[in-house]
């Protein structure tokens, strides 16, 4: 009876309705630590953006829909300061081109504007191609070559006009960050609920070109993207010799369908890539009680790395960094909490959090430095929070505005992208890693289960 009480446990995990007691962290001013981990407590850049010009009537709509873009990417990058346009020069005189620049430099750097950088340029549609040329000027170094001057081509349409802007903002965050580049070309993988039937859909990183890539008619959750976002690993329901139960399945971005990975007896669910891409860790319940195991990318060699009977092992991550350690949710201690395992399944060792509660879904960070995660208080709501995996120091983003789940890292690890039904139903929602800038991308119908691509 408890192991079937454990595979009803599992199937509740894999979508997200578990409770969680903990106490309020400090606040983030005190959180050196988590500035440090995320980047954000890096000075940001203050950035001047004069409008791009377009080159001719007919390219004008492009231009207004690439500067919005432009300034939205850079905007929410998380690495800079936008100077408001209410304080820059008069429009006539914004440069496009760096001889229109000289001489402007102390009216961009100075009162009111107090820009350190300032990027500009310009716009020429030619039959079905859109050319872009760009520049990034310091101004505090005035006689300091351009650090980025590039010439982007792309498609005549908005669309094209949006990509080319999603490229140019990259590559400032890049310039500015010492060669990280931003998430503006990145991708968010969830899935879309219309009654009982949920498939995965893919939109960009701003909600944008929101698309579904799944047909399957039944249920289709916890997508994750393989290292080099060619592969989407999710949990499905499909038959397994006449039985429908939970399985692992993959979609090619490339191919655009289902591909083969081994089915099992018992529930399969909560899939992760390994930071090589060749093996997949996920929670099945083929021996009986739900335990963590490890196999080939399409399935072969299945391997048990945790052996609890009675208990449940669900929702494995790897380190990013290392691929030596998973960390996962059991409840072998009465519980579901954090443990952390080698990635063969030896020393197993409980990450201790200050009060007891159920844990839902882990995600590590990048840079392998900390773990995000989602709790409920008591008397809460279920809220998200970030840990210091070294230190297990803790940090609410989250204040009790609805529920607040299924929590993943962008790439850039100064974003996270989670679930919420703040706002009545169940949406995908972005926030800076700090819990600030929060951004609602979906609206119609239910939406979950987010997980946000590689670069």
């Amino acid at each position: 009876m408890k192991a079937k009480r454990g595979i009803a446990w599992g199937l509740a995990m894999a979508v997200g309705v578990l409770l969680v007691l903990v106490a309020r962290p400090a606040p983030l001013a005190a959180q050196g630590w988590f500035r440090t981990g995320t980047g954000l407590g890096v000075s940001k850049v203050r950035l001047a953006l004069p409008d791009f010009a377009s080159g001719n009537a007919a390219t004008q709509p492009l231009a207004q829909v690439f500067n919005q873009v432009l300034w939205n990417d850079l905007n929410y990058s998380g690495v800079v300061d936008m100077a408001s346009k209410s304080f820059y020069p008069l429009p006539s005189t914004w440069p496009s081109q760096p001889n229109q620049f000289q001489g402007q430099q102390q009216q961009w750097s100075q009162p009111p504007v107090n820009a350190a950088m300032i990027s500009f340029g310009n716009l020429a549609a030619s039959g079905t191609n859109l050319s872009l040329s760009a520049w990034l000027m310091d101004l505090t170094n005035p006689s300091a070559p351009p650090m980025l001057a590039k010439i982007y081509s792309g498609a005549a349409t908005p669309e094209g006009a949006r990509q080319l802007a999603h490229e140019l903002a990259d590559d400032i965050v890049s310039a500015l960050t010492g060669g990280v580049p931003g998430i503006a070309q990145t991708q968010i993988a969830y899935s879309h609920q219309v009654g009982n039937v949920s498939e995965l859909w893919v939109m960009d990183y701003d909600g944008a070109n929101a698309h579904r890539i799944t047909h399957l008619g039944t249920e289709a959750i916890t997508p994750r993207w393989s290292p080099d976002a060619s592969e989407i690993a999710f949990t499905c329901f499909v038959p397994y010799r006449g039985v429908v139960s939970a399985q692992v399945c993959l979609y090619s971005m490339a191919a655009k369908r289902v591909l083969y990975f081994r089915r099992f007896p018992g529930t399969n669910a909560t899939p992760a890539w390994s930071p090589s891409g060749q093996k997949i860790a996920f929670m099945s319940s083929m021996r009986g009680s739900p335990e963590i195991w490890v196999a080939s990318a399409n399935g072969n060699d299945p391997k048990e790395l945790t052996f609890t009977p009675n208990s449940v092992n669900t929702s494995p991550v790897w380190n990013p960094k290392t691929g030596q350690q998973i960390v996962f949710v059991s409840d072998r201690g009465g519980l579901p909490e954090l443990y952390m395992m080698n990635s063969d399944g030896s020393n197993v060792v409980p990450i201790h959090l200050p009060d007891m509660g159920y844990v839902v879904d882990p995600t590590w960070s990048p840079n392998s430095q900390l773990i995000a995660f989602s709790w409920r208080r008591p008397n809460g709501n279920y809220d998200i929070y970030v840990m210091d995996i070294g230190s297990q120091q803790l940090l609410q983003l989250t204040h009790d505005a609805g529920r607040n789940e299924r929590p993943w890292w962008a790439p850039d690890g100064r974003h996270l992208v989670f679930q919420s039904d703040r706002t009545g139903s169940w949406q995908i929602w972005t926030m800076l890693a700090d819990g600030s800038d929060a951004r609602q991308l979906t609206r119609g119908g239910k939406n979950f289960s987010p997980s946000w691509s590689p670069r």
